[in-house]
């Protein structure tokens, strides 16, 4: 047999278009060519085949060698081909008898000794696998993450050699057991939070509707250890949720991927590119905001971030997801996430502080003000205020004066069920159709909301959002309409 035919995957954003790997052997020349737009790690697999099939004791093939990874227009990325590229070859020169190779498929790179080490993306290959009923060969090091998959039937192969055994019958490998379910994640408790009513109120409000979120006060008021909080009163995630946040994690090396129970929370440095918000690159990868995908999106130092930062974050907190468009292909990453923002009200911090005296000119607190623009201010639903605490409220009682998270979760479960019963998704993602229908305002609502919005000047964005915040404190009060008391409040968190 000088032909054969290996099943694969490559990887295009969270998909895993399939691959056939087809190789050929020929008399002529001894050559060894790789066709099908390969990229740079992918041409230099021809040494690593090389060297793992010597090293196995198999002989490589002094003819000439042509293997096609079709369909030729896939853009092929990384180490991922190359243990089908060798079993192609074994197949293709006789040195393999396999009679269901069709109905696998193999991902992994091979090292010089031919054993088999993990690539990215193991996750979402495992799930295109069982989707087409095929049983998915993988490196042990990625066995574990992949049997996570439901449905899927994966087989561990420790190298090469050992698969081969396994493929010709002499010794079998037993399929992964299917995983054992996590540990239920633990997350800070709200609890440690001292004081604050008010920002502990509005950081409840967004978990219960899904709002953005902003805090604005002085340094060492609490304003991070309120936003690391968020992801413990958020409910746990589902299955769908778990599963794409799996896929996502398996490109972030900083993030084990059995973390993919945990809501996340992602707090990017200020110094960070846009390319690292968003994502892209030169092999395009999912950034900060398709890594909070389901959790939180943390930016401290709000005005520190560069204008263009800030200004990338406006479409994906519109769509809940990322295009990445290159010459040759397009890419989308999912970015549903909560944005929890944290700022000073002025350069030095202590504008409108009762302690320590404001020491900026009106100039630099506008000109500070101003690198936040108003379309992005305006898809932030709540804007709170974090004053300072007194040094002996600090100290009571160690500390622990509020609520624990278990007592906030159970609240915000229970306003989002309502919210799902009644129209199958989260108020901050209500469109306007569905935003009036569920939302109707009697008069006294109407001309308060009217008269509230031509005295703030707010745009027609932020009347929206103003109205999403009050029918979710209307939730959260079990109240089906949404009256003047909701609508305040939700007024009073507009700045």
């Amino acid at each position: 047999m000088e032909l054969s035919v290996v099943n694969t995957r490559a990887l295009s954003g969270l998909s895993a278009p399939p691959v056939r790997v087809e190789t050929h052997l020929s008399n002529g020349l001894p050559a060894f060519n790789i066709v099908g737009m390969p990229a740079t790690a992918v041409r230099e697999s021809k040494d690593r085949v090389r060297s793992a099939l010597l090293n196995s004791h198999f002989e490589f093939p002094d003819r000439r060698i042509t293997v096609n990874l079709a369909p030729a227009d896939l853009p092929k990325e990384g180490g991922r081909f190359d243990l089908p590229i060798a079993l192609g070859i074994l197949l293709a020169s006789g040195q393999l008898e396999a009679q269901d190779v069709g109905r696998h498929e193999f991902l992994g790179e091979l090292a010089l000794d031919a054993s088999l080490q993990p690539a990215p993306g193991v996750v979402c290959a495992a799930l295109a696998a069982a989707a087409a009923k095929r049983t998915l060969v993988v490196p042990a090091a990625s066995a574990g993450v992949a049997a996570r998959v439901p449905d899927v039937r994966v087989i561990a192969a420790p190298d090469l050699l050992t698969l081969c055994a396994h493929l010709n019958g002499a010794e079998r490998l037993d399929p992964v057991d299917p995983a054992p379910p996590y540990a239920c994640p633990n997350y800070p408790d709200l609890r440690d939070v001292v004081g604050q009513p008010g920002a502990r109120r509005a950081l409840e409000v967004a978990a219960a509707g899904g709002h953005n979120l902003i805090f604005v006060g002085p340094p060492g008021t609490g304003k991070t250890l309120l936003a690391s909080r968020l992801p413990g009163i958020l409910p746990a995630p589902d299955r769908e949720e778990t599963l794409v946040a799996m896929a996502l994690r398996d490109f972030d090396d900083s993030e084990p991927v059995d973390q993919a129970l945990r809501r996340p929370f992602r707090n990017p440095h200020h110094s960070a590119s846009p390319a690292a918000l968003i994502g892209g690159g030169s092999h395009p990868r999912p950034g900060e905001v398709s890594l909070a995908h389901g959790g939180v999106l943390f930016l401290d130092e709000l005005p520190e971030f560069s204008r263009q930062c800030l200004e990338v974050l406006r479409e994906p907190l519109e769509s809940g997801e990322v295009t990445l468009s290159r010459a040759r292909h397009k890419l989308r990453y999912p970015a549903t996430f909560q944005l929890v923002a944290a700022m000073n009200p002025c350069p030095c911090g202590y504008l409108g502080d009762t302690e320590r005296p404001c020491r900026c000119s009106p100039e630099q607190v506008q000109r500070y003000r101003g690198r936040l623009s108003g379309p992005l201010l305006d898809r932030i639903d709540l804007h709170v205020d974090v004053p300072r605490l007194a040094p002996g409220l600090l100290l009571e009682n160690q500390g622990h004066t509020g609520e624990d998270t278990a007592a906030v979760r159970s609240r915000v479960l229970q306003a989002r069920d309502v919210q799902l019963a009644r129209q199958s998704c989260l108020n901050a993602r209500l469109d306007p159709k569905q935003l009036l229908a569920v939302s109707a305002l009697d008069d006294e609502g109407r001309n308060l909301l009217e008269q509230a919005a031509t005295r703030m000047h707010l745009s027609g964005r932020a009347i929206h959002r103003t109205l999403r915040v009050a029918r979710t404190i209307a939730d959260m009060a079990g109240s089906e309409a949404v009256g003047a008391v909701a609508l305040g409040e939700a007024l009073a968190y507009r700045r």
